[in-house]
């Protein structure tokens, strides 16, 4: 959506992707691909393409590059705003336990063997290896290219956005007891917390780790408004 509002306009702009992604979405503009190698990286980059705007679109978890950016906005004199996702709430008929972190989510899952959704993305799994006993439904945008060390799970490789009935069937099909997932906020990847409430699932929470202090607005035109007026 950013993307293409910003194509629309006909803005001079490169869309930056981490690339954890094997084959991310084409863009209607520019973009890159990887790392900047640091807030020093990032720097350079921003004075060799003699970029005046960043906007931090990344995921809300993605903390170590807001706060890269930020610190290289400030070093290099770049204005910078961030696109951001206001955080999900419990709604009535939530059945919701929130944790600090991913430690506090392996934590939360101490018992016995429980049949347990991870909607994490892959970089988080491993640490739910201390908890061997339940069976773990993973969801992924790609097929893992390692083995992955759960002795007990199920890959469903797709990508979102995902609606209330989809996600109520995946959770029927493969038997889930309870949700795991980040606070990640906005609509693509909110079905599973109304298919959750629908099914009476419990829910483990991971609310947003600390992010820099920034400019932080909702809605995309807002903030390419920013950014044309600065």
């Amino acid at each position: 959506m950013l993307a293409r509002a910003v194509a629309e306009r006909g803005m001079n702009a490169v869309f930056s992707y981490a690339g954890r992604v094997a084959a991310p979405r084409i863009q209607p503009i520019p973009q890159r691909v990887g790392g900047f190698g640091g807030v020093d990286g990032l720097v350079r980059y921003l004075h060799e393409h003699n970029i005046t705007h960043v906007i931090d679109a990344t995921h809300p978890f993605a903390a170590q590059m807001s706060w890269n950016a930020y610190h290289a906005c400030r070093e290099a004199g770049v204005d910078l705003v961030a696109l951001t996702r206001p955080a999900w709430s419990a709604q009535k008929g939530d059945d919701w336990t929130r944790v600090r972190d991913v430690a506090g989510a392996v934590a939360a899952l101490g018992g016995g063997a429980r049949r347990v959704m991870l909607a994490l993305g892959k970089l988080n799994l491993p640490a739910f290896a201390a908890q061997p006993q339940h069976h773990y439904v993973l969801r992924l945008v790609d097929t893992p290219e390692d083995e992955i060390a759960l002795p007990h799970h199920t890959v469903v490789v797709a990508r979102g956005p995902f609606d209330v009935a989809g996600d109520t069937v995946l959770f029927r099909e493969h038997r889930v007891d309870v949700v795991v997932c980040k606070n990640a906020g906005g609509v693509g990847a909110e079905a599973k917390l109304q298919a959750a409430r629908d099914l009476r699932l419990p829910v483990i929470m991971i609310d947003r780790p600390k992010l820099p202090p920034r400019l932080e607005l909702a809605v995309v035109e807002e903030v390419l408004e920013r950014v044309q007026s600065t």
